[in-house]
């Protein structure tokens, strides 16, 4: 079957198409966001069980391309790219980890976190990424010259641009703002090769700078303004319903910071509903660090006045936009979800991380905006008991060590630290050690 996409623009009152395989961004005629759309009279010509076997059938294999937790759903995905051109480090296939233990302190027993920074790079970035790197693989091998590709990042694009950019034998530029991503973050797109420039301003001064040099259309742009990436982001809303034997959860909680996620999920189970597998679509809510919240402010007005803001710094450091790309698309999702959007202080994040961390988890502060929010949410009563909740972990806890070495060590200002155990010093004999035994134990 010839299944199609193409890039369509977001604005109802337009909708003009382009070709994937056009170096572009907003639509020409009135400047909106683009998105990719499919031929779903294609897709539905295939049953819903047809498509579920056909997925199950390739989940955890080896076929090319087809063993990736992205590319297993290729046609939904990126149909149009020739198997040799995709760029894939068998991405996806992330674990939903049951946090029984702490969702029994808050009285919620059906407790899940997606661990989607168990991936290649360490978070979620890399689902869109294996995309968008394989498209402009297929666009090179079309003809057209593409000398670089180009991210603004606070850590986690960056490193997952230049790992799938490095693996396809493409040069990557990133831009990140001097000081403001960690030493495990910065690390790895210089490691991988690519051109690393720190600019002295945060994430959305890299993100105008960077769509100032993406004009030259042999520079292509990475970040999810470019819905490609999206496409690959989806994936998550499909594979988490797969590993519920294609039930969906009552609740999903996103950290949200360029709101790219907010979007893509609520895109993934659209995707399923319209093609029958689901019967009902999950509450989503986006959780925002209280110091970057223009998504929450705009919330709290009843989505009458969007202002961007000057980001202030916070401990979840990827999530620390103030004029996030993505907005108008996951202000939709969120409308058509029965959407809530909550924030979380600096104290509350680090305290959930660390709560979480104590029940089995190890989790990023991004996480922990969402893991806060959701306690607040439960507590209100916003969410019950007996619902299902999956909070989305965006990136591994080890690419933030030094934040939680100084949480445990009381080192983060103005934090209490409430759930801090650090190491007990002793001499090095038995009596020593039983007395802290006995007195611990």
């Amino acid at each position: 079957m010839a299944y199609k996409a193409w890039f369509e623009c977001f604005n109802n009152a337009c909708r003009k198409r382009y070709e994937l395989s056009e170096v572009i961004y907003n639509c020409e005629d009135c400047g909106s966001l683009l998105q990719v759309v499919h031929d779903y009279e294609e897709i539905l010509k295939t049953s819903a069980a047809q498509w579920m076997r056909k997925f199950d059938e390739r989940s955890h294999r080896k076929m090319w391309p087809y063993g990736s937790g992205v590319w297993r759903f290729k046609e939904w995905v990126l149909p149009g790219v020739e198997d040799k051109n995709v760029v894939s480090m068998y991405e996806g296939e992330t674990n939903l980890f049951w946090a029984e233990r702490l969702g029994s302190e808050i009285g919620l027993p059906n407790l899940w976190i997606k661990l989607c920074g168990n991936s290649h790079t360490g978070s979620f970035k890399d689902l869109g990424m294996t995309v968008l790197v394989s498209m402009v693989k297929q666009i090179v091998a079309n003809g057209r010259e593409i000398r670089a590709v180009a991210c603004a990042s606070t850590g986690d694009t960056s490193a997952s641009l230049a790992s799938y950019c490095a693996a396809a034998g493409m040069k990557s530029i990133v831009f990140l703002p001097k000081g403001k991503v960690s030493n495990e973050q910065l690390i790895q797109p210089i490691a991988n090769g690519a051109l690393v420039i720190s600019l002295d301003t945060d994430f959305d001064g890299c993100m105008k700078l960077v769509q100032e040099i993406s004009k030259d259309k042999s520079i292509y742009l990475a970040n999810s303004k470019n819905s490609l990436r999206i496409e690959g982001q989806k994936t998550v809303s499909i594979e988490m319903a797969q590993q519920f034997d294609w039930e969906v959860p009552d609740v999903v909680v996103i950290p949200g910071g360029n709101l790219g996620n907010v979007s893509a999920l609520g895109k993934g189970f659209k995707l399923m509903e319209q093609c029958g597998i689901i019967s009902k679509r999950p509450r989503i809510v986006c959780a925002q660090a209280e110091k970057a919240n223009p998504l929450y402010r705009y919330y709290k007005s009843g989505y009458k006045n969007f202002e961007p803001l000057q980001a202030e710094k916070t401990y979840a450091s990827a999530i620390q936009i103030g004029d996030p790309v993505s907005i108008h698309k996951a202000v939709a999702i969120l409308k058509e979800f029965d959407g809530i959007v909550e924030q979380a202080s600096e104290e509350e994040l680090a305290d959930a991380c660390a709560r979480a961390d104590r029940t089995g988890a190890y989790t990023c502060p991004h996480t922990g905006v969402a893991l806060a929010a959701l306690f607040k949410l439960r507590k209100r009563g916003d969410i019950n008991q007996d619902d299902k909740v999956v909070v989305i972990s965006t990136a591994h806890g080890l690419k933030f060590s030094q934040f939680k070495l100084d949480y445990h060590e009381s080192n983060l200002p103005d934090i209490k630290s409430r759930h801090a155990n650090l190491p007990l010093e002793a001499p090095a004999n038995l009596d020593a050690v039983l007395k802290i035994l006995d007195k611990r134990l």
